[in-house]
């Protein structure tokens, strides 16, 4: 450097040759010009933070190194665990000690940054938060409440839940109840053609349940006129006549097919006609 160049502080233009001094975004300064504008202060103390202090920082507030203590018990809490509340910092141990949950099972402090289950106000260790009858901790899976103990979901299967009898496998939520027996509501189904009988009309016959509509195919009478099934189940008139039966709306005159019903017929062999056509040659 020339006797003509000179380097000197940027704020207070003091020259910088043989000196302490600090760069800033490529511009320097003089220690006592930098502290008065860029030093931070200290929460604790108000006084600035100066080039040779460290500065601790936490949420946008700094601290001398020695004054970054436990506002309860003044313990340095420089490199060591701490927990803040309502703006103060605290030691784990001051911060368990006035906040912290007890565990429900073992009724010891659940300390800060321990993993921890909650549940309805409670909370516990993540260790000792078991399952009731097998007694691994649950963690993170579900869980099922009953009286004051929590299981597993298989656990609670094993042990409470009813069994289907059709697929052998538990019910957890819903299903159906047919002659004292537990059914999911996807294994109900009609032994005629599998389909699902939950919230729907059924029948049975030999304990086995049927839709109106294949008991009907099954074991109906057929109306004469129509040969189709006669099904009483799903709420359909009919007339009976000689150990035969007939649809009401099938129950007509065969010649010129004038309804029968609640007037009356004359038979010609296995025909029936109406008096009308009856006198007629």
């Amino acid at each position: 450097m020339s006797s003509s160049e000179r380097f000197d502080c940027h704020y207070c233009k003091d020259s910088l040759l043989g000196k302490k001094y600090i760069i800033k975004e490529e511009t320097q300064y003089c220690t006592k010009c930098y502290e008065n504008l860029f030093a931070n202060c200290c929460e604790a103390c108000s006084l600035p933070i100066g080039c040779n202090f460290k500065d601790l920082s936490y949420k946008d507030h700094h601290w001398h190194e020695q004054c970054f203590k436990c506002a309860k018990c003044s313990r340095s809490l420089v490199e060591k665990a701490f927990a803040a509340k309502e703006d103060l910092l605290l030691c784990t141990e001051c911060y368990a000690h006035d906040y912290s949950s007890k565990c429900s099972t073992c009724k010891k402090t659940i300390m800060p940054g321990s993993r921890k289950m909650e549940y309805k106000g409670n909370s516990w260790h993540e260790t000792c938060f078991l399952c009731h009858r097998c007694q691994q901790p649950i963690g993170t899976k579900s869980f099922i409440p009953k009286d004051s103990s929590y299981f597993c979901v298989p656990c609670f299967e094993k042990q409470f839940a009813y069994q289907c009898c059709a697929c052998k496998k538990a019910i957890t939520t819903g299903g159906v109840t047919y002659q004292d027996k537990p059914w999911h509501r996807e294994c109900f189904l009609c032994i005629g053609c599998r389909r699902q009988l939950s919230g729907q009309r059924f029948t049975s016959r030999e304990n086995y349940p049927y839709c109106l509509e294949c008991f009907s195919n099954l074991y109906a009478k057929k109306c004469v006129g129509c040969t189709k099934p006669i099904s009483s189940l799903a709420g359909a008139k009919y007339i009976s006549f000689e150990e035969r039966q007939w649809h009401s709306e099938c129950f007509t005159c065969m010649r010129c097919s004038v309804s029968l019903v609640g007037r009356g017929f004359l038979t010609q062999r296995d025909d029936l006609l109406c008096t009308d056509c009856g006198r007629e040659k």
